[in-house]
């Protein structure tokens, strides 16, 4: 399903963790092309700040306060959505990624799966069949992560949560095409992108960095492409970069390489020259 057929139908555009970072910027783009934007996030001043800047905009903009992790609060913002027209953008946005360690922490493992992959599925499930029934041309958007690809050390609660995002998005495109339904769907796998939460470290933004505006529109350039896979780069790692470094993370299992090789320092070496083709 073409993303020009999905504007020309336009309807209303869902996003969750829609106050700051990619979630604001893609409600801007959105709104510019003509969408009814409902903003979902679990800070209300933010939200509502964010709602005001698009209204003066022109924007035609509701929001709710909601926790994503909630199936009955989620349930309830989807009814809210329908109720201002047909859901023809949900963008599964919302995500947290406080540290953790293997061996610690059970608490922050159960609320990072419970925000990153259970928020993702309340809103698939929520959304989704009121969709297929609606039989309009319509885009899921799932934001995942480079962490659930290449599973870098550091956090691996955060890493494990967003490789489930992975899984399930793509099983989701699978039985919405195998049922017919003319929603696309699309994995949005950001790159160093100066967001609220880097800035809370890092006052001034890293050259390396793209800022929220760029990542979204390489990923509405994507989408119009029909791209499921949709990774960013940015300032520091192209796509032949990413290219190289999943494929090396696949090669782990078929070369049965010691678990995350690239983090390995028997392996660096031959990491370094695979990377650079």
């Amino acid at each position: 399903m073409a993303w020009d057929e999905i504007k020309a139908a336009g309807g209303v555009a869902v996003i969750t963790g829609g106050a700051s970072g990619v979630g604001l910027a893609a409600a801007e783009l959105l709104a510019q092309q003509g969408f009814t934007l409902l903003l979902a996030d679990r800070n209300a001043d933010p939200l509502e700040k964010a709602a005001e800047a698009l209204r003066a905009s022109g924007a035609a903009v509701e929001t709710q306060q909601i926790d994503v992790s909630n199936a009955d609060a989620v349930a309830a913002l989807a009814d809210r959505a329908f109720g201002l027209g047909p859901v023809t953008v949900l963008m599964n946005n919302a995500g947290i990624g406080p540290s953790s360690s293997c061996w610690e922490n059970p608490d922050v493992w159960r609320q990072t799966f419970d925000v990153n992959f259970f928020g993702i599925v309340n809103g698939v499930q929520s959304f989704v069949p009121r969709m297929i029934a609606a039989g309009r041309p319509a885009a899921i958007i799932n934001t995942g992560s480079k962490q659930g690809i290449t599973t870098p050390p550091g956090n691996p609660a955060y890493n494990a949560s967003k490789a489930a995002v992975k899984v399930l998005t793509e099983q989701l495109a699978h039985e919405l095409r195998e049922a017919g339904a003319p929603i696309d769907v699309h994995l949005f796998v950001p790159g160093f992108t100066y967001t609220g939460l880097i800035a809370a470290v890092m006052p001034e933004k890293p050259d390396g960095a793209w800022t929220s505006a760029q990542c979204v529109d390489y990923l509405f350039t994507r989408v119009a492409k029909g791209d499921f896979y949709i990774l960013c780069p940015d300032n520091m790692v192209n796509e032949a970069i990413d290219a190289r470094r999943v494929l090396w993370s696949a090669g782990d299992i078929v070369e049965n390489r010691p678990a995350l090789s690239r983090w390995h320092p028997e392996w660096a070496e031959t990491f370094s020259a695979f990377e650079k083709g």
